[in-house]
């Protein structure tokens, strides 16, 4: 199981803010969406920022004085192979060092609905903690549950479910039948096209 240890940080200030950087907060992890300096007629400069907590997903805004002082957040990704399913957690196998990691599901977001065994993905590790994962922009799985294509069935964009072998439900076609390789938008979990071979 993996601790909930702090992972490498560095001091920087509102001046450093860039769009993207991630930011240690007492409240949480957070990664930096806008950021916008202002300086108004009487008081004290500060920063209007947009944050989005890389835990949760959650949006804030939240306002910072001009030259505040904080933990940059220094996010490792590590490319991974997914290995197996073992109850309510994910193997992992580190492409570098072929060490090997358990996940919970939990901890994963959306990405277990896209795995299958022998894909790549990229965590995004804080420490020993997973804030992230990188997914390739689509992957092929196969169909294992659809109610079968009528012959002559071809009503221009009509659509069913499919239900694909990691147990994600895509809308398909009404011609794609089990045991079609399907390419998948892992972002939108959308169909794009049948998978060639």
């Amino acid at each position: 199981m993996l601790g909930l240890s702090k992972g490498k940080s560095m001091a920087i200030s509102t001046s450093d803010f860039k769009n993207g950087m991630n930011i240690d907060l007492d409240d949480g992890l957070f990664q930096i969406s806008e950021f916008q300096h202002v300086k108004p007629g009487k008081g004290g400069a500060f920063v209007r920022t947009t944050l989005r907590n890389l835990r949760t997903g959650a949006v804030i805004e939240r306002t910072f004085r001009a030259g505040e002082k904080m933990e940059r957040a220094v996010i490792d990704k590590r490319e991974m192979q997914y290995l197996y399913a073992a109850g309510d957690e994910m193997v992992f196998m580190d492409n570098e060092t072929y060490e090997q990691m358990q996940v919970p599901k939990d901890s994963l977001g959306t990405a277990p609905e896209f795995l299958v065994e022998g894909n790549a993905v990229v965590l995004q590790m804080y420490g020993s903690e997973i804030v992230g994962t990188d997914l390739p922009a689509s992957v092929v799985l196969t169909v294992t549950e659809t109610e079968p294509g009528i012959q002559g069935d071809r009503v221009s964009g009509a659509r069913k479910s499919a239900t694909m072998e990691t147990g994600v439900v895509v809308q398909v076609p009404l011609f794609i039948e089990i045991g079609e390789r399907l390419k998948i938008d892992t972002r939108s979990s959308e169909y794009i096209e049948r998978a060639n071979g």
